[in-house]
């Protein structure tokens, strides 16, 4: 071998890295138990330990015929049977194959990588009734048995929550990350968000969408001696430092009635959606209605429409709007048009606008009355002018596609003007 031959040789030799070493992971020292473990096992709570370290719990069994307001928890039962006849698909439908379970967290703040989540609740059907487990963590070293605990890891789940999709299941994603290396892999459950339903159903009905409110207003359930909200995460850190649990205990309270409030208010809504002969207000009804009408079950959604209608006749504007659509989908363009004219006569703003747009669309291109949907083109134009509550951008557009329409219906009206103008220009 040549010198320049060895000398390259050298040079690979030099470069060639080395093969990555394999990682394992990070020994897992477990925490001892708190001082204070004494103290809170006087309160009822229960010790339970994992290869992670200890975390404390609190289990509650109901049976069937136990009450939360004006429901009783039992009736989830049928709840799920109505589910099942249900063939088609909803966001309040459960996953037949997996378990369901009702779920909320208590977190000592709203965000933040430094947010911790210092109980985890969990409800779910037992043969003889219910049983709710809450996990209380012992302290920032026990997160990781904590977690650990939830059995979020082990089997998927259907997770019902309130506003869980926004906040509960991203806290638990978050302090999953900053434990993976401990910690096996999280599962993606289904998740049915009972906040996003309560705002489909009631909109326009109810002030505010808080969980107590609903509680009030649709479960006939009052709070007495609930501790607010927002002095669950001070409570939880002076029951960490001082070592009593006395009034952590009332956090856990706070917690078993959100949670038996979502196990009725999925009944409450589950029976609003699905038994439609159910006497409601007109309000609820046209929800639903246009609920199922996004989500293309046009059938269910003319059902409640009509439902609305035959008992309030035209004083509910806002059905028959919704309701016209329907009726054009099937090709009832006479009816459609009595809707929508209902619509414009009685609703404002962006409703009335699009209501004179569809009177036009069918006037011209279905029913062949050129005059008629000239009238109603200039009718909407006048509201356009006067309507002050429209957005700019909905004005701008309104403007322009009837101001087209103008000009094109007047083209087929007077042909022989249009070919006039035409000459002279």
């Amino acid at each position: 071998m040549s010198y320049e031959q060895k000398l390259m040789a050298m040079r690979k030799m030099l470069t060639k890295k080395p093969k990555p070493t394999k990682k394992t992971k990070r020994d897992v020292v477990i925490p001892p138990a708190p001082p204070y473990e004494k103290n809170w096992l006087k309160t009822g709570l229960i010790k339970e330990e994992n290869q992670f370290g200890v975390v404390y719990k609190r289990v509650v069994e109901y049976d069937k015929t136990y009450c939360h307001g004006n429901k009783k928890i039992g009736d989830l039962q049928s709840t799920l049977e109505k589910w099942k006849r249900f063939d088609r698909e909803h966001p309040l439908a459960p996953k037949s194959t997996n378990k369901l379970v009702f779920f909320d967290t208590e977190t000592t703040g709203l965000k933040g990588a430094g947010t911790l989540i210092f109980l985890l609740g969990f409800m779910e059907q037992v043969e003889n009734g219910f049983r709710m487990t809450q996990y209380v963590l012992p302290g920032p070293d026990h997160e990781a048995a904590f977690l650990y605990a939830s059995k979020l890891w082990k089997e998927e789940m259907t997770l019902i929550t309130y506003n869980g999709k926004s906040f509960d299941i991203p806290q638990v994603e978050t302090r999953w990350t900053m434990n993976r290396e401990k910690l096996p892999k999280l599962l993606t459950h289904h998740q049915i968000d009972l906040l996003h339903g309560a705002r489909r159903v009631w909109k326009t009905e109810l002030d505010t969408f808080k969980l107590t409110s609903i509680e009030e207003k649709q479960l006939h359930f009052y709070r007495e001696g609930d501790i607010p909200g927002h002095l669950a995460p001070i409570i939880y850190q002076d029951a960490v430092k001082s070592g009593q649990a006395e009034t952590l205990m009332k956090v856990l309270q706070h917690n078993e009635w959100d949670i038996l409030s979502l196990v009725t208010l999925y009944i409450r809504a589950t029976n609003l959606i699905l038994e439609t002969t159910n006497p409601e207000t007109a309000i609820t009804h046209t929800n639903i209605g246009k609920w199922f009408s996004d989500l293309k079950h046009y059938d269910d959604s003319a059902h409640f429409f009509k439902n609305v209608i035959e008992k309030y006749g035209s004083d509910h504007a806002l059905s028959h709007y919704h309701y016209g659509f329907i009726l054009k989908r099937n090709d009832a363009y006479d009816k459609a048009v009595q809707s929508f004219n209902i619509a414009a006569k009685q609703l404002d703003g962006r409703e009335r606008i699009i209501a004179f747009e569809e009177l036009a669309k069918l006037q011209e291109h279905k029913l062949k009355n050129l005059e008629m949907a000239l009238e109603v083109t200039r009718k909407a134009m006048r509201f356009i002018e006067k309507d002050l509550d429209l957005t700019k951008r909905f004005r701008t557009r309104a403007e322009r596609d009837f101001l087209k329409r103008e000009m094109r219906l007047l083209r087929k009206i007077f042909p022989g003007e249009a070919q006039k103008t035409t000459k002279s220009d």
